[in-house]
């Protein structure tokens, strides 16, 4: 059975984020014990498992995400990923519907090798921010949003760049400030340096200390930004280590969010489910 490492939103190896594909041959899933097995063993932030549907259903392949500790509704890097893989290895050309838990999300391969996906964008809602997230920062939080169901995040804002590339979390004290994560964000320092705004994605409660890149988050920073600066259409970075660029395009109650991708690793998983 091949199963691929594929770095997401970086024209590089070894930068944005890595993801697992395994594309199946059944018409179903195995079980959830097994993929989380999987997820575990390669231990990166996700690992994306799809397999495809018969003609004529509402979208060509059903796609499921899985952290090394738990299972997750959105993923937009492995969707990223998977449909790298799809297209790079001929699977499949142009648009591809996948069917996952939140929803119908379509994925486009362009001829310059980005791909675009449309995601719901996130519901925001501005919330008082929780008691304690700022000390489990250790950064002044200026505003907090509520994400919305579909990512569960916390996305604060922060008072430029550098304190958001400066952050040092206490991750055991995040965990208790959101259902997935916390997203924090500043304006971009310099207009000229090619993106809008920074961010940085932490996630201990799903296993994860720091998102190299969340794509999912950009749901979110999209509507948030786009509110801001006067423009539907963004380049977002996420200052990790690794770091990777997310274009995001506004469309109301979608956002495509574009990148580029790089297979590292193709190899075979030895055992089977």
């Amino acid at each position: 059975m091949r199963i691929r490492i594929v770095d997401a939103f970086t024209d590089r190896p070894f930068g944005g984020n890595p993801a697992g594909v395994l594309l199946l041959d059944s018409a179903g899933f195995p079980p959830d014990t097994w993929l989380q097995h999987v997820a575990a063993e390669l231990n990166l932030s996700e690992t994306a498992f799809a397999h495809p549907l018969p003609a004529g259903s509402d979208a060509d392949w059903a796609l499921r995400w899985f952290t090394p500790a738990t299972e997750v509704d959105m993923c937009g890097h492995a969707t990223l990923a998977t449909a790298h893989v799809l297209h790079t290895t001929g699977a499949a050309t142009g648009t591809v519907r996948f069917t996952a838990r939140c929803g119908i999300l379509r994925t486009t391969a362009h001829e310059d090798g980005t791909v675009t996906m449309d995601f719901p964008t996130a519901p925001l809602r501005e919330v008082a921010a929780p008691d304690g997230v700022a000390e489990a920062l250790g950064a002044k939080v200026l505003s907090a949003h509520d994400t919305g169901p579909h990512i569960g995040d916390l996305l604060v804002e922060l008072a430029d760049e550098r304190s958001v590339r400066a952050l040092t979390p206490d991750f055991a004290a995040l965990v208790a400030h959101s259902e997935r994560g916390i997203i924090a964000t500043a304006a971009a320092a310099d207009a000229s340096a090619g993106y809008d705004f920074v961010s940085r994605g932490f996630f201990p409660r799903v296993g994860i200390d720091e998102d190299p890149v969340t794509g999912s988050a950009h749901t979110a920073l999209a509507p948030f930004w786009s509110a801001r600066l006067g423009r539907d259409e963004l380049t977002g970075l996420q200052a990790s280590a690794r770091s990777g660029l997310v274009r995001t395009a506004l469309r109301g109650d979608r956002t495509l969010l574009t990148g580029r991708a790089v297979t590292v690793i193709d190899g075979e998983l030895l055992t089977a489910p």
